[in-house]
């Protein structure tokens, strides 16, 4: 057993050890010249992650923060608007635009699955929409979409891409400017190893001319106040959470110093170690094989998967996600990003085995943990 709470979800995930000890720092002051330089410094950061030339906005919100400034800057009521359902999190973009007045029209897909291009460009030349809100990376489903190609559907008809990026930011390959993305959002605590707490908001200049005739109301999470903070000299319109912007520098300063590209390759060996062990098992992976995560994998489950993440926790401290929604004990996540290593995998792919023997689905943890090497 885990000698602490492992967590291997889709987030929030383990903190690096100099994560810890930049949170335990003195707190310092959010109007004078050295947290000044330092949001300047963490927003040149943020862009080489984003691969934008973009200002990077750092909300103190969560993730869902992110998501709903994006929305009420870029939308005004009324406008007709495409929510792309691949899970939870795609519906909740929908919802959080639907209840500032746009009109949003659902484009479900099957769990599991991606929207195709031409699923996009049917719903788009018939909707003409205004914006298209997509997840790239879906967590409920284990689904990474290819927001590019779905980029290029937007633009064709003049729309907006709207991306959620939460839990590909840092763990999956995202290049902003390159491929034409108008709107990124993400977050703190999945594959940048922070806590909860950071949202990140980025436009193109596409979308910042959206935002000069944006009326859906807002005040805190207005994107043209926290811009003109952000260009005085690294201001920041309302009290920051300081001490996450201290941890946040220490983070892109790891990534810098291992490489980008490296952090997405060795999320995407995890993931290739974490489908083995899993078939090893005899399971089935939900997520369509061309389009699975590399830093969550989603699992169909022989048995009730909330007794499974019980005893998966209880016996061995390690915490597995359950399914959501529709999807509540058919399946079972396991998040491998941030700082996860092997040996994290290993541990919890023998804790999934040992409480799967334990629930009457007999399997070999022995051949699973040796898939999971093999394939890494």
């Amino acid at each position: 057993m885990a000698d602490y709470e492992l967590l291997m979800i889709p987030g929030p995930t383990n903190l690096p050890e100099e994560v810890r000890e930049a949170l335990g720092r003195p707190q310092i002051s959010h109007r004078v010249g050295r947290f000044k330089t330092l949001v300047g410094e963490v927003t040149k950061g943020l862009q080489s992650l984003f691969m934008t030339s973009q200002p990077v906005l750092t909300l103190t919100a969560s993730s869902t923060g992110a998501m709903e400034a994006a929305i009420v800057n870029l939308l005004s009521p009324g406008d007709p608007v495409i929510c792309v359902d691949t899970g939870k999190f795609g519906d909740r973009l929908g919802q959080i635009a639907a209840i500032y007045g746009a009109r949003v029209h659902t484009l479900r897909v099957e769990r599991g699955q991606a929207v195709s291009e031409a699923e996009l460009g049917e719903a788009c030349a018939m909707i003409r929409p205004k914006a298209v809100l997509m997840v790239q990376n879906e967590t409920s489903t284990g689904v990474c979409q290819d927001v590019a190609a779905l980029a290029e559907i937007c633009r064709t008809y003049n729309a907006l891409s709207v991306v959620d990026a939460v839990s590909a930011l840092g763990g999956i390959p995202l290049r902003m400017d390159a491929w034409g993305l108008d709107a990124v959002i993400a977050g703190s605590q999945k594959a940048l190893m922070l806590p909860p707490g950071l949202g990140f908001v980025a436009f193109s200049e596409r979308a910042w001319e959206a935002a000069r005739t944006s009326t859906m109301p807002k005040f805190y999470f207005d994107l043209t106040k926290a811009r003109s903070s952000l260009e005085k000299g690294g201001e920041t319109p309302y009290t920051p959470n300081t001490s996450l912007f201290v941890a946040l520098q220490v983070v892109l300063d790891m990534i810098a110093e291992e490489g980008l590209e490296q952090r997405w390759e060795q999320h995407h060996r995890l993931a290739l170690g974490c489908r083995a062990a899993m078939e090893a098992l005899g399971l089935t992976l939900f997520a369509a094989p061309e389009v699975r995560s590399d830093t969550i994998t989603s699992v169909v489950s022989p048995v009730d998967s909330q007794e499974l993440t019980r005893v998966v926790r209880e016996q061995h401290n390690i915490i597995i996600a359950g399914g959501q929604d529709e999807l509540r004990g058919k399946i079972f996540r396991i998040g491998h990003m941030g700082i996860c290593e092997l040996g994290h995998l290993v541990m919890t792919v023998a804790a999934v085995a040992d409480a799967l023997d334990e629930l009457g689905y007999a399997c070999d943890s022995a051949a699973a943990v040796w898939a999971a090497e093999s394939a890494y």
